[in-house]
């Protein structure tokens, strides 16, 4: 299931250029995993207050084109099992007018407890197909 979020450009996200400044799609990239997560039940926040802290261990983008100013564009969200503690977010950056995939992406989290070892409670590992490894 892909679950999407819908978002414009807002002009100072741009450089001199005059295109979405790379470091911003991560922002848009987290906006729609964190929309995803209270979408299905998951408090990023209160997980935090519970000392329960979700971690991006590794980001791959490829970018395609480039955002300008007042683009209307929707990211995508596809969560997947890469392990048993290991959980992805395949997501795409896609531009409304034309329906044009800006960026694609893997972001590989886990989970960590207040000592920092990795673990899944059981609200985030639902959301997740069980890993078969």
């Amino acid at each position: 299931m892909t679950f999407k979020v819908e978002l414009s450009v807002r002009d100072y996200e741009c450089d001199l250029q005059g295109i979405v400044n790379n470091g911003v799609y991560f922002n848009y990239l987290e906006h729609a995993r964190h929309e995803f997560l209270l979408a299905n039940g998951v408090d990023f926040a209160k997980l935090a207050e519970d000392k329960i802290n979700l971690v991006v261990i590794r980001a791959e983008m490829n970018f395609k084109d480039s955002l300008k100013p007042g683009d209307r564009f929707v990211v995508e969200v596809e969560p997947t099992r890469l392990s048993r503690l290991k959980f992805g977010f395949l997501q795409r950056v896609v531009r409304m007018s034309d329906e044009k995939v800006m960026l694609d992406a893997l972001i590989v989290g886990t989970s960590v407890n207040e000592q920092g070892r990795p673990f899944l409670p059981d609200a985030v590992d639902s959301l997740f197909i069980p890993y078969k490894g």
